[in-house]
């Protein structure tokens, strides 16, 4: 950069700043100095108030692009708190050399003060509470309005100057930028890109910005949710070694679904299962880390029942259902099951990224029969995950294909099972190095280690012949009979993705077989150890080692092809790849993976 643009920059930089600092005071002696505005519901229920009349307006107008991490400057309208938290010029998704700090609502923070702290600026007035300096110096309401007086351009089209890409450059402003804001940028009012609220939305949202954005508090839990979220803490909390690591392991695979208890008659209450400091009929003190595996710094962890306040955005939903016939399935596959746990495991990253180190106790068969039993919504975690931008993720699979797995009793078998204790340190994962910048040599390490797996997996293959042909085609999982989860049909969007149950459509150009290893390691990659703040090598280097699962899969359902059609199948699948793609597919045949019948 020469030197007259630095110079140039740096004078923008601090007429910017001092325009910014003599907005501050105008501000402050209009309507007194700045103090965060927290989360405060009120007895009296008001004229207008969040719950009955904003919300269902958010839902409508607003949680579309502001109800996930792509959030335009990470403003999320999903809930009060999230409007109360405001806004951030930090990017969510972008390249990083380093990880980036976690900015994720209701659990690295839980304080307006402590969001300010990290850099969140308010959108609603946090200067006195009067209706002039609610609308005046407020963000939202200053946005809204401006939409009001500059509809969208006549026209089908809107003109070019809307961007509306994904990596197009967000604008921010804080409440001392706002004039500057809408003098340069006057088409910019909210909804962006989209027709304004109608004269009685627009009349209900500005009514309720004056009186100070009140809110009464929610409805408490019916009798009935609060006495069967009690029964499922006091199951997750057994004081037994057992009872605690099976609990841990169900943590890890349903953080991130919407659960609701179908056995108290109401469906549209969800929680989230979270980690606490404290123990069941006490307040829930949450611990936050970047993945679920991390130390929880306590001595005791406690998992509960946290009523999520947000609304539910498709890009998110995960919907779980708890009931008293799965309470007692997972009774029986985890602590009726015979094994004994004599210590629990730690959490160093190396192992605890692991599933097949941490969870070595626990036998196979239930695990296995623990993910199949919804196995829609195993499936669902990798597809919504914590990605949101699912063009990050999605890239690696097809526009559609089939998934199949395999059953709980093909790990059950002892050969099989004696065979997986093995791999362990084959199956090992990219999330154990953590967030931030991997040297190539940690890629070439996992290239190895599949490869190693391969071969020993076609050892087993050779060696078990017998064992496999007595398997045959029993080895696809047919549901028992009654699950509807056995076959499942995956849609890619481009960017999103939508999992449902069935074959659906003429056979499509793919097909996964998806057998415990994958189920578990897919998990562990896109999920449990996925960090979306993560930097740019750890992004990549998961999206590299999904490619893999994905063909390990794919390979999986080859096998049960005709012999002589798999080579023709596998090089249609993968026409116009790089040399090094047919060469690692290749391995499939050269390792044994694919036997004869």
């Amino acid at each position: 950069m020469r030197l007259s643009t630095r110079v140039t920059l740096t004078l923008a930089a601090l007429v910017l700043a001092g325009c910014t600092t003599l907005a501050i005071k105008n501000l402050d002696a209009l309507f007194g100095p700045a103090s965060p505005k927290e989360y405060v519901t009120t007895a009296v229920i008001p004229a207008v108030e969040y719950e009955r009349d904003i919300r269902p307006l958010m839902e409508k107008r607003c949680v579309a692009c502001h109800g996930c991490y792509d959030a335009p400057c990470q403003l999320k309208l999903d809930s009060l708190q999230g409007l109360l938290r405001g806004g951030s010029t930090e990017n969510v998704y972008g390249l990083r050399l380093n990880a980036g700090e976690p900015s994720r609502l209701f659990q690295d923070a839980h304080t307006t003060a402590d969001w300010r702290a990290r850099g969140f600026h308010p959108v609603l007035n946090e200067r006195g509470n009067t209706p002039q300096a609610n609308l005046q110096a407020s963000v939202t309401a200053q946005l809204l309005d401006l939409k009001q007086q500059n509809p969208l351009p006549p026209g089908k089209h809107l003109p070019a100057s809307f961007d509306l890409s994904l990596d197009r450059a967000q604008q921010c402003p804080a409440i001392e930028q706002i004039d500057a804001h809408i003098e340069k940028f006057p088409l910019a009012g909210m909804p962006y890109g989209l027709p304004g609220l109608s004269p009685a939305e627009h009349q209900t949202f500005t009514r309720w910005l004056a009186l100070g954005a009140p809110a009464a508090a929610p409805a408490p839990l019916s009798p009935a949710v609060a006495q069967e979220a009690a029964h499922w803490e006091q199951f997750l909390n057994g004081d037994s070694l057992k009872q605690q690591l099976a609990a841990r392991y169900i943590y890890e695979h349903l953080f991130l679904v919407h659960v609701y208890l179908e056995d108290a008659g109401d469906r549209s209450v969800f929680f989230k299962l979270v980690r606490s400091r404290t123990p069941p009929g006490q307040p829930i003190v949450p611990i936050a880390t970047r993945r679920p595996y991390d130390d929880p710094g306590v001595g005791r962890v406690y998992y509960r029942l946290w009523r999520d306040p947000a609304s539910i955005v498709a890009k998110t939903h995960i919907p779980y259902a708890l009931s008293a016939a799965r309470r007692e399935h997972w009774r029986q596959w985890f602590i009726a099951a015979d094994y004994t746990v004599s210590a629990l495991p730690g959490y160093a990253p190396e192992t605890a990224s692991n599933p097949f180190i941490t969870y070595a106790s626990i036998p196979i068969a239930s695990r296995h029969a623990f993910l199949l039993d919804e196995a829609q919504v195993t499936v669902m975690n990798f597809i919504k995950g914590p990605v949101c931008r699912g063009n990050v993720a999605l890239d690696v699979i097809r526009d559609r294909f089939w998934v199949f797995f395999t059953s709980p009793q093909s790990v059950a078998m002892k050969p099989y099972s004696d065979f997986l204790a093995t791999q362990d340190k084959h199956l090992r994962l990219p999330a154990e190095s953590e967030s931030n910048f991997l040297a190539i040599v940690h890629w070439k390490g996992y290239a190895e280690s599949q490869r190693d797996y391969l071969q020993a997996k076609g050892d087993f293959i050779h060696h078990n012949v017998k064992y496999l042909k007595e398997s045959q085609l029993s080895t696809f999982w047919d549901g028992d009979g009654r699950n509807k989860n056995a076959a499942l049909t995956v849609f890619r969007h481009g960017d999103s993705a939508t999992v449902t149950q069935g074959l659906v459509g003429e056979p499509p150009l793919t097909a996964w077989l998806i057998d415990y290893p994958i189920l578990e390691r897919i998990h562990y990659l896109l999920v449990a150890g996925f960090d979306v703040y993560g930097s740019a090598s750890h992004q990549a280097m998961t999206r590299m080692y999904m490619d893999f699962l994905r063909m390990e899969a794919e390979m999986n359902f080859i096998a049960f092809l005709p012999q002589e059609q798999r080579k023709s199948e596998v090089a249609f699948w993968y026409r116009g790849a790089v040399e090094s793609v047919h060469d690692y597919v290749h391995a499939y045949f050269e390792t044994g993976v694919l036997p004869t019948p």
